[in-house]
């Protein structure tokens, strides 16, 4: 997807004043942004900013102690709790482990979304798994258990049950934690297929600079010291542009001037 300004392109996620708080510990204040249909949205920081708590609030596992999150002009947390619950089925979650269920098979863990929600036959159940493995490239692997494959057939695996409803919105939590570095370059180029392919809306929380240069058509920073969002834009943009020496420093670590990325 070509990187446009937000004006040329629909929001789909626009998030207001929002304040992410544990009790009385205040994790981040004030975060004001938003996420354009169809795009990779990239929430970096350093360890402990906050990233995940923030994924956690937009998926509505955590209710914010101030602000907005508004899906397509809807509040997350003034709508129903049946339309929320509608609007919840369509996020899709990758987990930093994958968290694939050990006793269940590839198969099954992709199935047990379209079983509970979903009231079709087994065959088009069967059918429908398939065709999730096989866009995540591990088609002919639904008998093989977690416990048999690798770290980034896992991913996978996880990101192919994360898509198992078609959701509109991919929520990926550190996709590439762990994986080896060959391993973590498919993912990102699995990933920026399946957006240019599908459309789906990825919001994507990880440190890894060769996967936000490789995936992000834009970017947020947060900043563990201040609480607050540093910074907006695209990578490179962000890179080679922003006032905050924080940003550039974080951005510039290792080989990030050789990277380029994704259009």
């Amino acid at each position: 997807m070509e990187t446009k300004a937000l004006n040329e392109v629909q929001t789909a996620i626009k998030v207001l004043d929002l304040d992410l708080r544990y009790g009385d510990r205040v994790i981040q204040n004030r975060l004001n942004f938003e996420v354009a249909r169809g795009e990779r949205f990239i929430i970096m920081g350093d360890s402990g900013c906050g990233k995940s708590t923030l994924l956690k609030h937009l998926i509505a596992l955590y209710q914010p102690a101030q602000g907005q999150i508004l899906y397509d002009g809807r509040d997350l947390w003034r709508i129903s709790q049946e339309d929320r619950r509608s609007l919840n089925q369509s996020f899709g979650v990758l987990y930093q482990s994958g968290a694939l269920f050990s006793s269940m098979t590839l198969a099954q863990n992709i199935a047990l979304p379209l079983t509970q929600y979903l009231k079709l036959p087994a065959n088009d159940v069967a059918q429908l798994v398939e065709l999730k493995l096989s866009l995540v490239g591990l088609a002919g692997f639904g008998d093989y258990f977690p416990a048999q494959i690798s770290g980034g057939m896992k991913k996978r695996a996880g990101l192919a049950r994360a898509m198992a409803l078609d959701p509109a919105f991919l929520f990926l939590d550190e996709p590439s934690a762990g994986l080896d570095p060959i391993s973590s370059a498919q993912l990102d180029e699995l990933i920026v297929e399946l957006n240019e392919s599908l459309g789906t809306t990825f919001v994507i929380v990880t440190h890894e600079l060769a996967s936000i240069f490789a995936i992000g058509n834009r970017a947020i920073f947060l900043d563990s010291e201040s609480r607050t969002l540093l910074a907006e834009g695209s990578p490179r943009q962000l890179l080679e542009h922003c006032s905050h020496e924080k940003v550039r420093r974080f951005l510039n670590r290792g080989v990030a001037r050789d990277l380029e990325p994704t259009t």
